[in-house]
């Protein structure tokens, strides 16, 4: 069987992902900055049993894997921007970026497991909104992380200076 084309000539893929859970946390709406000392609560569908988090706890973070799902489609970036909208800051393609309307919406953070009860996960700051649908959690093992120093511009230094900050505190 072939993969579907589009008018383009590229190939579609056309996959189906459920929420393998939800988050309860206390932001209702995105934010760019300030995600220092946030606590949210991921809480498996009733498609899974306290079971699938067996082990789970032996592990001091999990990555957590959401979906954008306040961003309209309409507003997908595809090309180069500025992040933020800061013309401050180089243009830079949306792959170059984490902003939150990239193509598939799909978000990303690496969060510190504070306990489980049954099918619920407590995590320390998962910058993700209340209400957004999970779409896999991992366990982090350090030999899936950068094996050399991570090399990054000035410009991402600078738009994450405040982002794992709380409320109030002052920068560095």
């Amino acid at each position: 069987m072939q993969s579907p084309k589009s008018a383009g000539g590229e190939e579609v893929m056309n996959e189906q992902m459920q929420p393998v859970g939800f988050v309860a946390a206390t932001r209702p709406h995105p934010q760019d900055d300030f995600w220092g000392g946030e606590e949210a609560c991921l809480s498996l569908t009733a498609a899974f049993t306290a079971e699938a988090l067996q082990g789970l706890c032996e592990f001091s973070h999990v990555e957590v894997l959401f979906l954008f799902h306040e961003v309209a489609l309409s507003r997908i970036a595809s090309g180069a921007r500025h992040p933020r909208n800061n013309p401050a800051w180089p243009a830079v393609g949306i792959f170059a970026q984490r902003g939150k309307n990239r193509p598939n919406r799909i978000g990303s953070t690496i969060c510190r497991l504070l306990r489980i009860e049954g099918t619920r996960l407590f995590v320390a700051e998962l910058d993700a909104i209340d209400g957004t649908p999970v779409l896999d959690i991992k366990p982090v093992m350090a030999e899936f992380l950068p094996r050399e120093e991570v090399r990054q511009p000035p410009w991402s230094r600078e738009l994450m200076r405040e982002y794992w900050l709380t409320k109030g505190q002052p920068p560095a």
